[in-house]
């Protein structure tokens, strides 16, 4: 390639979401995705923009996230991850580098996203997992949560569950419809003595804001017994927020992967 010339890279990243104010860059606030172009661009010694799959809040981490953008076509993609890894340790970690086509988004190639949410279900809490996980002291009936998770699936308007953007007052209010592929909890081994985490993973085409979370509490909701597994088809049938139970904390959800086989389902 000519000199100067810039290439596509692709970045796997995890990081720690927790002394982050979210992923999106955000001037005046430390944000992952604000750190990591920073610090791609000291490496290649100039300006960059990237772009990330899945725009985390604060306080949310993620496994699989990735990242992707124009950086010159002359790095050496091995120094790059170890120069990252240094500079970004330990909250950020870029598990693997590659370059891709100059078609390819991080964010509008996706075809589907997956999120892992961790629940410690157990009465006494656990130190170790208090940044990754949400306690939960009284006993969870998955069997209730998975039935109730099974009215979630194929496409639906998710408002019960979602933020609604704001939009200015002349503008249309974009739609909350979205396609869940699959979603089911996994229950802890607390009943043989084992590691009590208890884990809800769900994988759609795309979310919304706070949809993961809002779902994991109304699951929760289910879980504890204070509802019926078909109350969650009430809830979606809503199309009302205040329909859906608490949103859960951000500390137990995980961004664990992100798809690009296939054909965005919105294209």
């Amino acid at each position: 390639m000519a000199e100067g010339a810039l290439g596509n890279v692709r970045l796997l990243v995890a990081y720690d979401g927790t002394d982050f104010r979210g992923f999106a860059a955000s001037p005046g606030v430390p944000t992952v995705l604000g750190t990591l172009t920073a610090e791609v661009g000291r490496v290649v010694r100039q300006p960059v923009e990237l772009v990330g799959a899945g725009r985390t809040d604060a306080g949310v981490h993620a496994w699989g996230q990735v990242v992707s953008g124009p950086i010159p076509s002359s790095t050496d993609l091995g120094r790059l991850v170890a120069s990252l890894n240094r500079l970004c340790s330990p909250a950020i970690s870029v598990r693997a580098a590659t370059w891709t086509d100059p078609s390819f988004s991080a964010r509008f190639s996706a075809t589907s996203r997956t999120y892992r949410y961790h629940v410690w279900n157990d009465v006494a809490p656990n130190p170790l997992v208090r940044r990754h996980a949400w306690h939960i002291a009284a006993p969870l009936d998955v069997a209730a949560m998975n039935a109730g998770a099974a009215h979630l699936l194929g496409e639906h308007d998710f408002s019960s569950f979602c933020r609604r953007p704001k939009v200015d007052d002349d503008e249309p209010a974009p739609s909350l419809v979205r396609r869940v592929l699959a979603a089911a909890w996994t229950p802890g081994a607390v009943a043989s003595g084992g590691f009590p985490m208890t884990v809800f993973e769900i994988t759609a085409t795309s979310f919304c804001h706070q949809m993961v979370r809002s779902i994991v509490g109304t699951l929760v909701e289910v879980g504890l017994g204070r509802h019926p597994a078909n109350w969650v088809g009430s809830v979606l049938a809503a199309s009302d927020r205040q329909a859906a139970g608490r949103v859960a904390p951000p500390q137990g959800l995980v961004l664990w992967g992100v798809d690009y086989d296939g054909t965005r389902w919105d294209a």
